[in-house]
């Protein structure tokens, strides 16, 4: 039995991960930034939350199933975009992506993903989406918005929370990067993991080197393993709800904004034509005073009603928390960490396995909630069913209708 398959939940996956990746890999997956006040509140918002369970209820069959975007889906989850599983587990990011595939939800892959998307595409199948950082060089943010339409992807996700490298202490003190740069304080690091240096780094000595970024273009990919600070400074700093409207007119299929954490700059993306919104402070790791997602997440969800899809990500740890998500306005929540931790621990099975123990946890939470079905859960299963204030303006531009409004898609 693999460390993955010995797991009761994603703790324990988060456990067995941190065995096997050498230190300064392990810590760029799971820490956040600066003083970690937001990685940590992250979860703590998520512990204050109580549900109120209904009693008396046939539960003995129950359906997890949604519907995003006209398509129904397995389980109200997708992966949300990290780039890093290729260093996790050789090739980890299309055994992830196959994992997602497997259990009927979409896989986001990142710009700063090691693996090419057109790669994925052709060998992880299922619903994949492409997140999108906007470059100083307007050439770099249309030709990936080009590839990523030919390589078939369903949804294009601009991330707006991080127009600039945050402060990640951490990553220094390790001596860690990517690509990576071996230092001697690294070497000693991999040097006492020998299981990924057999499994993970040997193979891509092997097979010609360590992967880069293999999303940018030709040049940039080359600056940036002289230079990783390279790409975080050629990120547009200066990009605007504009910018956002012309990605969008060059995007014709679903279209998402991530990094929404106000009602406000929700209502933008809308006007902008936004298809979903996704609640989110990037796990914790750009601002470290940043409000929790799930905090934020019913006073946007309340403003934008059924213009726009809501999602969330960041904190998400069990099945209760799904579940807590959608009582306060998503229509499914994104898993960054918890499948990083499953392809560390076992590769395309150590992810199957991640997303299984989120699965069962949302089926018991169902049970014991009273509530069968997913689609029908909504805020009176909170023990404050309380929702946040609506803005009036916003709904009353709604019900008038305009140019501001289309139909959802999802």
């Amino acid at each position: 039995m693999t460390q993955s398959r010995r797991a009761l939940n994603v703790a324990d996956l988060r456990e067995a991960a941190r065995r096997s990746l050498p230190r300064a890999l392990f810590e760029f997956i799971d820490r956040g930034t600066e003083d970690e006040v937001a990685l940590r509140e992250n979860r703590l918002a998520f512990e204050r939350i109580r549900l109120r369970p209904r009693v008396g209820v046939d539960v003995s069959i129950r359906s997890q199933a949604v519907s995003l975007f006209g398509r129904e889906q397995a389980m109200p989850l997708a992966v949300a975009p990290t780039g890093i599983a290729p260093l996790a587990w050789f090739d980890g990011e299309v055994a992830v992506a196959r994992a997602a595939a497997a259990a009927g939800i979409p896989f986001a892959i990142a710009t700063a993903s090691l693996t090419a998307m057109e790669r994925l595409a052709a060998e992880a199948g299922g619903r994949l989406w492409f997140q999108l950082y906007a470059f100083t060089d307007a050439r770099i943010t249309v030709g990936l918005i080009e590839r990523a339409r030919a390589a078939g992807f369903e949804a294009l996700i601009v991330t707006l929370d991080t127009p600039v490298f945050p402060n990640r202490e951490y990553n220094l003190r390790n001596g860690f990067a990517v690509p990576v740069r071996m230092s001697p304080r690294l070497a000693l690091d991999v040097l006492g993991h020998p299981g990924w240096l057999m499994s993970v780094l040997l193979r891509y000595r092997l097979r010609g080197g360590l992967p880069v970024s293999a999303n940018l273009p030709e040049p940039y990919r080359r600056l940036i393993a002289r230079d990783p600070d390279a790409v975080a400074a050629s990120r547009s700093a200066a990009l605007t709800w504009e910018d956002v409207r012309a990605i969008r007119d060059r995007w014709p299929g679903i279209f998402m904004v991530k990094g929404i954490m106000r009602s406000d700059d929700a209502r933008r993306a809308v006007v902008c034509g936004a298809d979903a919104i996704i609640v989110s402070n990037h796990g914790g790791r750009t601002l470290d005073s940043a409000l929790a997602p799930i905090d934020a997440l019913p006073g946007i969800a309340d403003c934008v009603g059924d213009a726009a899809t809501v999602l969330m990500d960041g904190g998400v740890r069990r099945g209760s928390d799904v579940v807590k998500a959608l009582a306060r306005g998503a229509r499914a929540v994104l898993v960054g960490r918890a499948p990083l931790y499953g392809v560390a621990a076992g590769g395309q099975a150590g992810a199957a396995h991640a997303l299984a123990l989120l699965r069962r946890e949302i089926d018991l939470c169902l049970a014991l909630a009273g509530c069968p079905r997913a689609a029908e859960i909504s805020a009176e299963l909170l023990a404050d069913c309380r929702r946040a204030v609506s803005c009036p303006e916003f709904s009353n531009r709604k019900q008038a209708g305009g140019d501001a409004w289309r139909t959802p898609r999802g």
